[in-house]
Formats: C-alpha cells, structure tokens, sequence
C-alpha cells in the first residue's frame, strides 16, 4: 500500500468530519500538500517512511518562511518566535502536524510502519485563543481518559511522566504550575492519599491539593523512573530530556500530541489545549469555582 492509498483508505474509514477530511486530503496530498512536497525532492522521499526533518523542512519551505524573518525553521526557538508573532499561522502549522499526526498512528494500525515518527518537538504548543470554550463536554473528558490510559512507551519514551503531567492538569492545576512542581513540595498522608502545593508565577506556593486516585498511581509510576536532575540544586518534579526542568510550552505541545491520537479531540474547535484540560476537570459537575480555595 503507497502513501495516497493509505491516505484514502484511513480517511474513507474515519470517524471524521467530511470537512475535516477534506483539509487533511489537502494538506497531505494537495498541490501544496506534504506528498506533493516529498515527491519533488531529490532523490525523491517515501512519505511514509519520512522523519521528522523531512516534515520540518516541508513546512517551512511551504508555509512557515514568510512567518520567520529570514531565520531557519531550526527547532524550539523558531516555534516560539511563531506562536508569539504569528498564533493564526502557529495554530494552522499545528493542525498540520496533527493530521501526519493521525495519518502515521493509522500507518502504524495498519502494520504498515512499526513505530510513527515522534512530532512533538514540531508543534508550536500556541496557546489557546481569547474566549475559546474552556471545557472539555462529558463524552470529550470520556475520549480524553481513554487517550491517557492508551499512552505507552510506544508512543512516548517519557510516557509515565506525560500521563502524570495530563492528570495533575485535570487537578485544575495550571499549565504554568504543573512544569513547577517541586518533589519538596509532595506530602504524602497517613490515610495514603497524596497531597502537594504548586508554585505560582511569581514562586509563591499554593494551598495543599489532594490528589485524586489516578494521579496518586500515576505519580508513584514516574518517581521511580524520574531521572537525577543535571543540576542537583534542581527540585523539580517533572524533567526534559536533558534532565532539566520543561519549557513553558511544553504542557501544550504534549496535549497536542496526545490528543491527535484520538479523532473526536484531534478535530475540536477552538483545538484542545493543556489550559482547556485544566479548566476541566476530574469529574462531570467539578466543585464551583466559588468553593475553590484561591490560587
């Protein structure tokens, strides 16, 4: 099976919107489209067997060079400078990757490719945008349990510690503090369930948050595996690859990772961010902002 088969062979057998599938056509196949692009290099690219410079190198030859000042479209710099200057093209690079996104985990269901190419560090991780839906709906938060469970070391080297970041958002932590939470800072209880308090912006600590269950479990599976910190004055919970503490947009681009996972959140509007699963929640009816101790 080539790579336009696979294309119209996943999309004919998706759940997903018919306009929806007629943008990822497009982008994937159009005269501008990610094949038609790899078509024309030389020697010629195998779509599906492309890596993730090959995508970088598309989308900027394609779209993103009138958006960068003449600077290379070169990695987390060059994203940042996109989402600050350019959100509607940051957000529009981003639906992008989510449809190679989706079309690789279909070549991976297919047998096609044993282990899609990771794309994380390819998003921009643009905020969400002013008076988009803040919440998850109840059958959303059911898909967006179900993409957690589903995160495995074939999806993710640091899958442990991706799960546990998804649940402490849904503790209504925000994305700001879930990057700086210190392993000081977690205390655990006699009765067994886990509490912590996060740091602020300005590094002033919160109230104590009472872990729900999943979280607590998914916090003792990284603690083990969490790595010693570069730098040993460095108390922080949750580290990048490098063994030192995640960037502020990290949250983000790892939401748009995972939910590109799952068509129902890969295709919402306004997209789901890591600020829409805080604001969401754990549970259906979530306590009244009102009855919430101050941040």
């Amino acid at each position: 099976m080539d790579a336009e088969e696979l294309l119209h062979t996943w999309l004919a057998g998706s759940t997903l919107r018919a306009s929806t599938q007629a943008e990822y056509l497009r982008e994937l196949a159009g005269p501008k489209g990610f094949f038609t692009w790899c078509s024309t290099q030389h020697p010629a690219i195998d779509p599906i067997t492309a890596r993730p410079k090959d995508i970088a190198a598309w989308s900027a030859d394609c779209f993103l060079r009138p958006y960068l000042g003449g600077r290379p479209f070169d990695g987390p710099d060059a994203l940042a400078e996109l989402a600050d200057r350019h959100p509607e093209a940051a957000r529009s690079h981003d639906r992008r990757i989510t449809a190679l996104t989706m079309y690789y985990k279909a070549a991976t269901d297919a047998g096609i490719i044993t282990i899609p190419p990771d794309l994380q560090a390819l998003r921009s991780g643009v905020m969400r945008p002013a008076g988009a839906k803040n919440r998850l709906d109840r059958v959303e938060r059911a898909a967006l349990f179900t993409v957690i469970g589903s995160w495995g070391p074939d999806r993710s080297k640091h899958w442990r510690r991706d799960r546990l970041a998804v649940y402490l958002l849904l503790e209504g932590l925000r994305p700001a503090e879930v990057i700086r939470i210190d392993t000081r800072h977690l205390y655990p209880s006699p009765d067994d369930p886990q509490e912590l308090r996060a740091p602020d912006d300005h590094e002033v600590l919160g109230p104590k948050v009472t872990l729900e269950p999943l979280t607590v479990a998914a916090l003792r599976a990284y603690l083990p595996v969490r790595p010693q910190p570069a730098d040993p004055a460095v108390h922080t919970l949750l580290l990048n690859d490098m063994n030192r503490p995640l960037q502020s947009r990290w949250p983000n681009r790892l939401v748009g990772d995972m939910i590109a996972t799952e068509p129902l959140l890969a295709t919402r509007e306004p997209a789901v961010t890591a600020d829409t699963i805080a604001h969401t929640g754990f549970w259906e009816t979530p306590p009244a902002e009102a009855e919430r101790p101050p941040r």
